[in-house]
């Protein structure tokens, strides 16, 4: 493919180059450590290399790719006190969300919450499941009425994406988090933001507990 592109045609590009490398990071299908080769990806986006190239830089600037000498731009890998920090800060983040949303939501936001979460308990698990789970986390976050939560939230929910899926493929820690989805509802319907935060970071927590057991055995694989 020819680079010698209309200008005017590499940001729209770009930002879609982007967004669907954002999604294959999300999903696992770039993972941590994977190079990312512009010339596979312009061919396999059905794109020139300069949008790849504008997307890979935004990444970069993300915080979700890294330049490794000799190899090139790759997918980074977070450590074990990385993914600690990240979920402590989730913790605290959606903790407050589910507080502020206790007293902000509407009973529609409510019942919309509940109908996603009846909608995942009877998916399970799968790319569907994940798909309901983060517009459930969004919804919430709609519900909380906080743009400056919601700017952290987004920042927070990029450097996440390094993680790859979400645990619900694991169906055990699917069906205990609609369980505990459940319990923050109740939270929301009696409008006690103490519960709400508490059942939501113990929510969190729950996952980070799953996530620390995956790292540690893909590191006892690597090594």
């Amino acid at each position: 493919m020819n680079d010698q592109e209309d200008p005017q045609q590499v940001g729209p590009q770009g930002s879609s180059a982007y967004h669907r490398l954002l999604d294959e990071i999300r999903d696992g299908a770039l993972l941590p450590g994977g190079r990312l080769r512009e010339t596979e990806l312009a061919e396999r986006l059905g794109v020139s290399r300069t949008p790849v190239r504008e997307a890979i830089r935004q990444l970069e600037a993300d915080g979700l790719v890294a330049h490794v000498p000799r190899i090139g731009a790759t997918v980074r890998r977070l450590d074990y006190a990385e993914v600690m920090e990240l979920y402590e800060m989730r913790a605290v983040l959606e903790g407050t969300t589910a507080r502020l949303a206790a007293r902000a939501a509407s009973d529609v936001e409510i019942d919309e919450l509940e109908t996603l979460n009846n909608q995942l308990a009877a998916i399970g698990t799968g790319p569907e499941a994940a798909r309901l789970n983060r517009i459930f986390h969004a919804t919430l976050l709609d519900a909380a009425k906080n743009r400056f939560l919601a700017r952290s939230m987004a920042s927070l929910q990029r450097a996440l994406m390094i993680l790859g899926p979400t645990m619900l493929s694991d169906s055990t820690r699917a069906q205990d988090a609609t369980a505990e989805h459940e319990e923050i509802l109740k939270a929301l319907k009696t409008r006690d933001g103490d519960a709400a935060e508490k059942t939501m970071r113990a929510h969190i927590e729950a996952s980070q507990r799953l996530r620390i057991r995956a790292l540690r055995a893909r590191t006892q694989i690597d090594g």
